[in-house]
């Protein structure tokens, strides 16, 4: 039986019979980690995979549905990390995902000697200088702003951790977008397939999905827009098709 505390609800992953206990105070997944599981590509039958900034382990449970991989998750807070093994026994993954407390750019040997087939990161969009870090609580101060790791952190470990010709997939803020691309190249990574998210038809992109090839050869494919929701506020049939499958 897994606990469950005051303060925390339990929510279903869209399109999967996946169970998240989450909180609001502490830390609850969105539509970027959901979509960035669904964007990169993963290996079906075996390799190993490894999600930087996991939160409450949402990615890896997502592609556990996509892959028989062996997929190890990793963030820098404990609370999340507890969550993260919570929602790991409540939906029977213990032999396929394993979640490591540990600051990324200190990560522990058993993960610093594997390279890994596909590295995958929803990192804090926001630079650690901005204002509105100071309205969160810890938990989502830390999991939204470059508190304890920078943009360049992110793409350098991500880089040092895949195998050559292996896959990086990151969900991002389009305006970072040009510091992300100078950061990939800086670190042997080609960008090599890119998306951007868009709220609605008539509003500018709010995310951006990127994934690119260790040691790749230049040539990025720009895949259709998604759009979110519809004139009246709905989702639209693209944004369900991928989201709920």
């Amino acid at each position: 039986m897994v606990k469950q505390f005051k303060d925390e609800r339990i929510d279903f992953i869209s399109g999967t019979d996946l169970k998240m206990i989450q909180s609001p105070s502490v830390f609850a997944f969105s539509i970027d980690a959901i979509l960035l599981g669904q964007f990169v590509r993963v290996p079906i039958q075996k390799g190993h995979i490894l999600d930087l900034c996991t939160g409450n382990g949402v990615i890896p449970l997502f592609l556990s549905t996509r892959t028989k991989a062996l997929i190890t998750g990793v963030d820098i807070q404990k609370e999340l990390i507890e969550f993260a093994n919570r929602n790991r026994d409540l939906n029977g993954r213990e032999n396929q995902v394993t979640f490591i407390e540990s600051d990324l750019n200190e990560l522990p040997l058993s993960i610093k000697n594997r390279k890994y087939d596909v590295v995958v990161c929803n990192p804090p969009y926001f630079e650690a200088n901005q204002a509105a870090e100071k309205n969160l609580n810890k938990h989502l101060a830390l999991a939204r702003h470059e508190i304890t790791c920078t943009l360049e952190d992110v793409i350098r470990v991500c880089s040092g951790q895949v195998k050559y010709k292996g896959k990086v997939a990151i969900v991002h803020r389009p305006e970072r977008m040009a510091d992300i691309f100078t950061e990939m190249r800086k670190y042997q990574l080609e960008p090599k397939r890119m998306q951007l998210i868009h709220p609605k038809k008539d509003k500018a992109a709010n995310m951006v999905l990127i994934e690119a090839v260790k040691g790749g050869q230049p040539a990025l494919e720009v895949i259709p827009p998604l759009v979110i929701l519809d004139e009246v506020g709905n989702y639209t049939d693209e944004f369900k098709e991928v989201y709920i499958g």
